[in-house]
């Protein structure tokens, strides 16, 4: 587990943190969301690590329970010494707190400990937040695929590992 700021932490993402994975996904992605069974398909499939980030206590927790939220997740396709970077979504509410930063930080460090060297990741042409902070981690981008999503391309990007971590590395 990872710990963060104000009482945000990262861990493995189990079965049951998958309906509200799926909140996120679709509230996220929209048009470009995947599916529940996709989803659970990756997170059975041994190549893929999937992380949540969870917050406490709850913004909607009226009774006051301390319960913990999940306002993030993030996932990593693990074939080494390469590494794709298969998503990363955090709830609006929550955005410009370093819960995208913990999670990429964290999807980082895995492809690290597990031998990955290469790690690339596509991201939309449109999300300008998205590539600053791909960028402020080391990615360069590579190329671009036309109409990967449906209404824009996708720009690849790749970082190699330098033995350093977090942004700037």
């Amino acid at each position: 587990m990872t710990g963060v700021g104000s009482g945000v932490r990262v861990r493995t993402m189990t079965e049951d943190d998958v309906a509200r994975v799926m909140e996120l996904e679709r509230a996220t992605f929209l048009d470009d969301a995947w599916s529940e069974s996709l989803m659970r398909q990756e997170l059975a499939e041994a190549t893929r690590r999937y992380f949540v980030a969870e917050t406490r206590p709850c913004p909607e927790d009226p009774r006051g329970t301390g319960e913990a939220w999940i306002c993030g997740y993030a996932g990593l396709r693990t074939v080494p010494p390469e590494g794709d970077v298969q998503t990363i979504a955090v709830d609006e509410g929550q955005w410009g707190k370093g819960v995208g930063t913990t999670l990429l930080t964290h999807l980082l460090d895995t492809a690290r400990d597990l031998g990955i060297i290469d790690v690339f990741l596509e991201v939309r042409s449109d999300n300008p937040r998205a590539r600053e902070l791909y960028r402020r981690f080391g990615f360069g981008e590579i190329g671009v695929r036309r109409g990967y999503y449906r209404d824009a391309d996708a720009i690849v990007m790749r970082r190699s590992d330098t033995g350093t971590r977090g942004p700037g590395a």
